[in-house]
C-alpha cells in the first residue's frame, strides 16, 4: 500500500477556497477562471494556486485558464465530496443540534444518520433528518451503518470518552467542537475546532488594526 500523500491543511484550505469561488462563477455562466481570479479571491498569488493544483496534477491549459467545471470536478474528487459520508454526531445540545439540522453538511455529501445523548429528557427527540439515541447504542449503530466520521460536540470533561466510544465503534475520523485536547491513534484523523480560539484570532486582528482614528 502506497503512503498517504503528504498535504498541508493550509493546502487543504485553499483547495476548499477555490471551490467555493468555483461554485460561485459557475452559478453566474463563467466558463474559464484563470489562476489569477482564484488567487484574488483567496489572498494568495497566482504562483501560489497553481502550486497547489499541480500537486495533484496537471489542470488547465497556458493563456486560457481552467474549465470551471472540469477543475470543481478534480477538487471534489481530491477533497473526497464526490461521495457520501455517514457521520453521527455526540452530543445533542444546540451545538450538535444546529450543525444536524444544517443543510450545508448534506449538500456537501456529509449524511448525519444520528446523535447521540446521556440524557433522558433528549432521547428520541428529532433534530433536522435525524433522531436522538442513547450513548449506549453508538457501538452497534456505527458498526451496523458503516458510519464513518463522528462529530463530537460534548462539553470538554466527555470529548475524550466520546472519541474512544467512536474509535473503538471503528470510525475513520474526528470533527472536535470540545476544547479539550484530545488523543487519538493512527490511522484516526481527528480536526479540532475551537471557537474560541478563532475569536481570540479575530480580536488580535482587530486590536492589530487599532481604534478608528487612532
Amino acid at each position: 500500500m502506497s503512503s498517504p500523500r503528504k498535504v498541508s491543511d493550509s493546502t487543504v484550505r485553499r483547495l476548499s477556497f477555490y471551490l467555493r469561488i468555483l461554485k460561485e462563477i459557475r452559478g453566474r455562466g463563467v466558463r474559464t477562471v484563470s489562476s489569477a481570479r482564484l488567487a484574488e479571491s483567496t489572498g494568495v498569488t497566482s504562483a501560489q494556486v497553481r502550486k497547489d493544483l499541480s500537486a495533484f496534477g496537471n489542470f488547465g491549459v497556458r493563456g486560457r485558464g481552467y474549465d470551471v467545471n472540469e477543475l470543481g470536478d478534480h477538487i471534489r474528487r481530491i477533497l473526497g465530496l464526490n461521495r457520501t459520508w455517514k457521520t453521527v454526531v455526540v452530543g445533542a445540545g444546540r451545538l450538535g443540534g444546529a450543525l444536524t439540522s444544517s443543510g450545508d453538511f448534506s449538500r456537501q455529501g456529509f449524511r448525519i444518520l444520528a446523535l447521540f445523548d446521556t440524557d433522558p429528557a433528549k432521547i428520541g427527540q428529532t433534530v433536522g433528518p435525524a433522531t436522538v439515541r442513547p450513548l449506549e447504542e453508538l457501538d452497534g449503530f456505527v458498526r451496523e451503518e458503516g458510519v464513518q466520521i463522528g462529530i463530537i460536540t460534548t462539553p470538554g470533561e466527555h470529548a475524550q470518552d466520546a472519541a474512544d466510544l467512536l474509535i473503538a465503534a471503528g470510525v475513520r475520523g474526528i470533527l472536535n467542537f470540545a476544547p479539550d485536547r484530545l488523543r487519538v491513534p493512527e490511522p484516526v484523523r481527528l480536526r479540532d475546532v475551537n471557537l474560541a480560539v478563532e475569536l481570540e484570532g479575530l480580536t488580535f486582528a482587530i486590536t492589530e488594526i487599532g481604534e478608528p482614528g487612532g
